[in-house]
């Protein structure tokens, strides 16, 4: 989060930076560039006004002398242009005239005016500055003075001016950067920590707290809310938890006694009693599985955690006590499941949601076989608990996995409706997905959808890099 932060801070200040410098770098080169037009011009007019003079008396020497000195001490080409396009007098024998510039130049002088005065020199062209000043005014100009400077020295004084303006542009800018540096950590710090707690927290450490002391004060107050909060849903779990201990506790004793109560009423009853006695005792062990699932589904709350399970070994434990079940229900169990698969499941739970989906199979399917098998695909392991029985209808299977719902052809075949819900959170609260598809021909697909150990190690190194 701080290296985004700096990422949206830099570039406004380089925006801001730039949209300060970039018109003080034209204003350099238009400076720079009209300083050195003036001295050129100044130093053109001189030269006109001697000529001016060298014309009339027809002495040209002492003009070709005072050109050439100039040319020697200053790099600039000069030459006195007569109206017909000859060169009259120079500062080097050969002279170019073709150039657009110059030509340009010396139309406007030969009708009286001076040339392009809006030059403006960048330090990635590699330009001559021409000036061109007439000999004469109005209809008696009779020739025109001709300058050609080099303007290496003019584009080098611009880019040192654009580098000191770089300079002192760079310089509030690194430090704005310095001072937001430690105040973005000091505003993030808190958030991060926050985070942190946060994250703590879904793992189900209820006991993690926020730093309050640290950061600006709605971080602290947004900290102290968080922390409120946390204790809050704390005691409600605590209370919940105490309940659900304390009623399983008063309800196990009173339902073992009446179920004791009614076996011991069996060679009290005959006939229709007897019947009665019977659909009590089973009424009474259906209360026992719902207390018993009731309870199961409320330590939920607390098994938030993950942990790797190797596939291989857990099924080698569970298989043949599957077989025997599925035996005696006159169904095969078949496995096919690859070695050294890891998978990130609730501690001690993926056991119990296979026991109970290979159960649910044999005991509600009607079919002949149940299949296990896992697919890898990429960072997810998929497992399935397929059977070829009659299978269930595809808004049956969307709402099988509710608490208490029973299929309508499954009414008289004991059970609590809780099972599939129960799984359904167990591979919730280990970051995988539950759902029930529909398996081919028929039957029913259970599959279990899970981190690999090694998919949640890359997935939490990219989040890590990208904070």
């Amino acid at each position: 989060m701080l290296r985004r932060l700096l990422i949206l801070i830099v570039p406004l200040l380089v925006a801001l930076v730039a949209a300060l410098g970039v018109p003080l770098a034209f204003a350099v080169v238009q400076q720079e560039t009209q300083e050195t037009y003036l001295d050129r011009l100044g130093d053109a007019s001189r030269f006109a006004s001697l000529a001016e003079n060298a014309l009339a008396s027809g002495r040209l020497t002492a003009l070709r002398g005072e050109l050439e000195r100039y040319d020697e001490l200053y790099g600039v080409q000069v030459a006195l242009v007569a109206t017909d396009n000859r060169v009259v007098a120079s500062s080097r024998p050969e002279v170019e005239l073709t150039s657009p510039a110059i030509a340009a130049g010396l139309r406007a002088a030969f009708g009286g005016f001076r040339g392009d005065t809006d030059q403006t020199v960048w330090p990635w062209e590699d330009v001559s500055l021409v000036v061109v000043e007439p000999v004469g005014r109005d209809s008696e100009v009779v020739a025109a003075v001709v300058t050609v400077s080099p303007t290496d020295r003019l584009r080098a004084s611009v880019l040192r001016q654009w580098g000191l303006l770089g300079l002192v542009g760079l310089i509030p800018m690194m430090g704005v950067v310095l001072v937001a540096w430690p105040m973005s950590r000091w505003v993030l710090r808190p958030v991060r920590r926050l985070d942190e707690a946060t994250a703590a927290v879904a793992g189900g450490r209820l006991d993690t707290r926020a730093d309050e002391v640290g950061g600006p004060p709605e971080l602290r107050r947004l900290a102290r809310s968080f922390n409120t909060m946390v204790d809050v849903v704390s005691r409600a779990l605590r209370r919940q938890r105490a309940f659900v201990s304390d009623a399983s506790h008063q309800l196990r004793n009173p339902l073992a006694s009446l179920r004791l109560a009614v076996d011991n009423l069996a060679p009290h009853v005959s006939g229709e009693g007897l019947e009665a006695q019977r659909i009590a005792v089973d009424e009474a062990e259906e209360m026992g599985r719902v207390l018993d699932a009731l309870l199961a589904a409320t330590r939920l709350d607390s098994a938030s955690a993950a942990e790797p399970v190797e596939v291989d070994a857990l099924l080698a434990t569970h298989v043949s006590g599957w077989r025997a079940v599925a035996g005696q229900a006159g169904m095969t169990l078949r496995v096919e499941v690859p070695a050294e698969l890891t998978v990130l499941a609730p501690p001690g739970g993926l056991g119990s949601v296979l026991d109970e989906l290979v159960g649910n199979a044999v005991k509600l399917s009607g079919g002949t076989s149940v299949t296990i098998s896992a697919l890898p695909a990429g960072p997810w392991v998929e497992l399935h608990v397929a059977d070829d029985g009659g299978g269930l209808a595809e808004d049956e299977r969307a709402e099988a996995v509710r608490r208490f719902w029973r299929a309508p052809k499954h009414q008289n075949v004991a059970g609590t409706g809780l099972g599939l819900s129960i799984c359904a959170e167990l591979v919730a609260s280990a970051g995988g997905e539950f759902r029930l598809d529909s398996a081919k021909p028929h039957g029913v697909d259970a599959v279990i959808r899970l981190n690999t150990a090694a998919g949640v190690a890359d997935t939490r190194h990219g989040v890590d890099q990208g904070r």
